[in-house]
């Protein structure tokens, strides 16, 4: 009988580390895409997350990463960041506070990543910086950090939670983030909105997001564009990009709604795809897109997947590139005469 105790109580024991393994940790290396969303608020009606060590190790990201231009670009940031995003960056993780097209949106961006903590403080806190700090449940924040892109400038709140993670974002939610690390809060696994969307979403491709639509959200939506109306009783979406076997793998999915709206709203989209494809005069790599999207419902969900080689990606990446040229290079405005106006200096345009 104690023999047979001792085999089981090995059993069990060998099943919670085997079921801990499976979870993993927080620490960059071992994290997984779930063990991530231990990190996301409870409140949070979006997630994303980006499996940044897969991404940079796919074939497509690897030819991307020797091309010159982008090369020298690359080099300079692990030269300024002291961070390696291939060799070095684990996961990305999004919090959204807002649902994902909502005006006002909050959130907070989680980086799982190998760094050195000394090096990466000091570089938020040497000489010139004088960034505002305060401290919150023993963490400190730095507030005042700035970010700038072509687009725009932002400030966000950063902190440092450990050798691993990093958070950065609006002040509430990284505060939000902090509470569920201090387990003084609730993570997103605790949200019954979320539950059924992460349930559906498939969790193991390179980079994936779901997300909770509030009802009022798609009766706003609908009232504003009636046609629209094929949307309702979509209650969450969950999109997810893939990478195997030379293949792009894309999938976004509906969820909610009855059989039949979810029928009516495939018939939609399979609309749309028939019309792209009749006006696919533009080339043929459009023609082969909408050749490969497959539009399906069924009782609870309605799904859009596609399945890319790279020969395609490629077309359509260089018809991109040339559609974007041709924005930028309409010349200069003609003058009544015909002729291009011939832009004066302001000085004289003062005068």
């Amino acid at each position: 009988m104690k023999k047979h105790f001792q085999i089981i109580m090995a059993i069990l024991i060998a099943a919670s580390l085997v079921s801990c393994a499976n979870e993993g940790g927080l620490k960059a290396g071992t994290a997984t895409a779930k063990s991530m969303l231990q990190l996301i608020p409870a409140d949070a009606r979006g997630v994303v997350l980006i499996n940044v060590h897969k991404a940079l190790a796919t074939e497509p990201a690897v030819r991307a990463l020797k091309e010159e231009a982008t090369k020298k670009k690359y080099d300079e940031f692990v030269a300024k960041a002291g961070i390696d995003p291939a060799k070095d960056i684990y996961f990305l993780a999004i919090a959204s506070g807002v649902n994902p097209t909502g005006k006002g949106q909050e959130g907070a961006v989680i980086v799982n990543a190998r760094f050195n903590k000394a090096d990466l403080l000091s570089k938020l806190t040497g000489p010139g910086k004088g960034l505002p700090q305060e401290t919150y449940e023993g963490i400190t924040l730095y507030k005042g950090l700035e970010f700038n892109s072509p687009q725009k400038s932002f400030t966000v709140v950063g902190a440092v939670l450990d050798d691993s993670n990093i958070v950065l974002g609006n002040d509430k939610v990284v505060r939000n983030v902090i509470d569920v690390y201090r387990k003084k809060a609730d993570s997103i696994s605790k949200s019954p909105e979320m539950a059924k969307v992460l349930k559906a979403v498939n969790t193991s491709a390179v980079a994936w997001g779901a997300f909770a639509l509030p009802p009022d959200m798609t009766k706003g939506l609908i009232e504003r564009n009636p046609m629209l109306k094929s949307f309702q009783g979509v209650t969450g979406v969950t999109v997810s990009f893939d990478y195997a076997d030379a293949l792009f793998i894309a999938e976004i999915q509906s969820l909610g709604g009855t059989k039949e709206q979810n029928k009516q709203l495939a018939d939609m989209l399979n609309g749309f795809k028939a019309m792209g494809a009749a006006a696919a005069g533009q080339g043929q790599a459009v023609m082969d897109l909408m050749n490969a999207l497959e539009i399906t419902s069924g009782d609870d969900h309605v799904k859009i997947y596609a399945g890319l080689g790279s020969e395609l990606l490629d077309k359509l990446g260089k018809m991109a590139r040339e559609k974007a040229a041709g924005m930028v290079s309409f010349g200069q405005p003609e003058s009544k005469s015909g002729k291009a106006e011939e832009k004066k200096p302001e000085a004289q345009i003062k005068k």
